[in-house]
């Protein structure tokens, strides 16, 4: 067995304890990004604007992110990691699926400045030559692809009616999610996304002969 000495030990724990610190601040500058983005919009933010928000100096936060563009990629990996993760767990059948978009209404309820900087983002994205643009397509692309599956896998297994175009309800779904949301957007205090969401499941599962 290798055997180190005190001084490599101590090199090895002042390494963690700085990959530690320089995630933290990674995380930081990514909350501080999103804010930006969600009050001035991407285009409009100020990467030294971002810096001055988590005290460093603008080479300093160059340092972690050497373009305004790698912060904005950061951001939406991290987000889609974390979306990925959350809806995971509900994939099995189409009424898990609608359960799990409404989790995620649910959820996205608590975090407004994270939902609201991304809806600026997409809007954003429709402008040619935006460096979300293709993350943006994608995303809707995967998600509806992803919806029609579920649905494809319950015509298959007799759970609902083969006439169903799956393609359709995912566009569907996918239009009354972004619907419900900018309507809480532009009024979260009057206006209940995950109410209407869980309304809308449920009659459409209803209207499929599925338990709601």
């Amino acid at each position: 067995m290798a055997e180190f000495s005190e001084t490599e030990t101590g090199q090895a724990e002042k390494r963690r304890r700085r990959s530690r610190k320089g995630e933290e601040r990674r995380a930081k500058i990514l909350t501080a990004a999103m804010r930006r983005f969600a009050e001035d919009g991407y285009q409009n933010a100020a990467i030294g604007d971002i810096a001055r928000d988590v005290g460093l100096s603008l080479p300093g936060l160059l340092h972690h992110f050497p373009t305004k563009v790698d912060l904005l990629l950061a951001i939406l990996a991290k987000r889609d990691l974390e979306s990925a993760d959350f809806i995971g767990h509900y994939r099995s059948d189409l009424p898990g699926l609608l359960k799990g978009m409404v989790e995620i209404f649910r959820r996205n309820a608590g975090m407004i400045e994270v939902v609201r900087a991304f809806a600026i983002l997409n809007a954003e994205s429709l402008m040619k030559d935006h460096p979300a643009k293709a993350w943006f397509l994608d995303r809707a692309t995967d998600m509806q692809n992803g919806i029609a599956a579920t649905f494809e896998r319950a015509i298959a297994d007799g759970s609902i009616d083969g006439g169903i175009d799956s393609r359709a309800m995912a566009a569907e779904l996918i239009a009354v999610m972004d619907g419900l949301q900018m309507l809480w957007l532009r009024d979260p205090d009057r206006f209940d996304m995950v109410g209407g969401l869980e309304a809308y499941v449920d009659r459409l599962l209803a209207s499929l002969g599925l338990k709601p």
